[in-house]
């Protein structure tokens, strides 16, 4: 039996902070004590010196691109840049090659995190236009969700076909992840900026060729859907003001059929940032204007929104600096989603309990994670150390993504990620790596 005591820590957990310590045995959170209390012996004590503990950020939109895609980023080494920014358990997209659009290829994921991921993990099995039989294959104990792109994608995965939309809505038992915007509507946009300025498009462009009708038109045909069909629906990176109007309000997030995120980029960028990053920060659905980021934050504040996530989507900095029709869309985020949001705690804009709340809490609620998300005794000892005193800045040099480059790079934060620990280990000390131990898969309860 392994046992890790950490002393003196600033608890940040449903709603509330207390000063105390967590006794880790083996895996799980064995004992939690406010202060004051006797402190149980432990082989490792770790004093916390009045840091924030946290629970490990569930982080269910990520793009680590294995198999297929390895120039760019791997289960390794993007799972070790997530627990660095503080993020424990990965739900990953299916957007890799091949594609995971079948039950063979979605074990293959599977097992290929199980020998390298230093985090926790989860797959999405990608829906196609013919392959519903594959899709109601799922075990709903293990696969997190299927992920539906009805805009642009690559190869098979764009579903716009109005038959096959209600065949996947009508019948699958998971929970329905859509990338939600109009094809139509985006193909036309680039044509009219193809009239315009032929092949140098300039990437300010992208919120007007992916623009806020494209997105609430696809949002809205799909909350009708799942509200036909009760589907279990789930609308990824929302990006405009629009959208947040068609989400029903004053909804406990257990009793939500309609769920919806939003990814850190969205809530930190507007779309005045293009001029100066150009496509560093081209992501799909695009970065809007400032009326939206203030929408999209209010709507966090609100409830509307349910969950913060990354999109984390790496590419080369040779691929992303190609002129803009030829640059991809995605970028890494993972490393530094948690201290980007402690930002807006830091500004006084947001309570510390909320981002945790929408960073940790409600993913685990939203797609029923078993015994994570919470700093609860019993469950994992999924845990973050964050020291809100430590100022840093992001430059080259301390970038852990493969691709290594960052769209934050120059940026200065406020707080940092000193420790964090999977399953009960610690992987991870003031930029360091320890020991062999992998993450588990993500388990379900529905």
């Amino acid at each position: 039996m392994s046992t890790t005591l950490i002393r003196d820590a600033l608890i940040v957990n449903e709603g509330r902070q207390f000063r105390g310590s967590i006794w880790i045995c083996n895996e799980r959170i064995g004992k939690i004590m406010a202060e004051g209390q006797a402190l149980p012996h432990a082989d490792h004590v770790i004093h916390a010196g009045g840091k924030f503990l946290l629970p490990g950020v569930i982080d269910d939109h990520v793009h680590f691109r294995e198999p297929g895609l390895t120039h760019k980023g791997d289960m390794a080494s993007e799972s070790r840049a997530a627990v660095a920014g503080g993020i424990t358990s990965f739900m990953d997209m299916p957007n890799t090659l091949p594609q995971t659009t079948t039950q063979k290829l979605l074990s293959e994921k599977f097992d290929l995190a199980s020998r390298s991921s230093l985090a926790n993990y989860s797959f999405y099995i990608g829906a196609t236009h013919d392959n519903l039989d594959e899709l109601l294959a799922s075990d709903p104990l293990l696969t997190c969700g299927i992920k539906v792109f009805m805009g642009s994608s690559t190869g098979n995965m764009l579903v716009d076909n109005h038959d096959a939309l209600q065949a996947i809505f009508s019948s699958c038992p998971l929970p329905v992840a859509i990338h939600s915007e109009d094809e139509t509507t985006v193909r036309a946009n680039l044509e009219k900026a193809r009239l315009l300025y032929g092949d140098e498009i300039q990437a300010p462009m992208h919120p007007v060729i992916r623009n806020a009708e494209a997105c609430s038109r696809s949002t809205r045909l799909a909350i009708d859907m799942a509200e036909k069909y009760g589907t279990r629906l789930h609308i990824l990176h929302l990006s405009t003001a629009a959208e947040t109007e068609l989400l029903k309000r004053n909804t406990l997030l257990r009793n939500k059929r309609i769920t919806s995120e939003v990814c850190v980029h969205h809530l930190l960028f507007n779309d005045g940032e293009y001029l100066t990053r150009g496509n560093l920060i081209k992501w799909n659905p695009s970065i809007k204007g400032e009326s939206d980021r203030k929408a999209l934050i209010q709507a966090l504040k609100e409830g509307v929104i349910d969950i913060i996530a990354t999109d984390h989507a790496p590419h080369t900095l040779e691929e992303k600096m190609a002129p803009y029709l030829k640059s991809p869309s995605g970028a890494p985020m993972v490393q530094h989603a948690l201290v980007a949001m402690l930002e807006f705690y830091h500004a006084g804009e947001m309570p510390i309990e909320l981002i945790v709340d929408k960073m940790c809490h409600a993913p685990a609620i939203l797609f029923g994670i078993r015994e994570r998300g919470f700093i609860r005794e019993g469950c994992y000892a999924d845990l973050v150390l964050v020291d809100p005193r430590a100022e840093w800045t992001v430059t080259a040099g301390n970038i852990l993504y493969k691709c290594g480059w960052s769209p934050l790079e120059g940026m200065t934060f406020r707080s940092k990620v000193s420790h964090c620990f999977v399953n009960g280990n610690l992987v991870y000390i003031e930029g360091k790596f320890f020991g062999e131990h992998k993450g588990k898969a993500l388990e379900f309860q529905r």
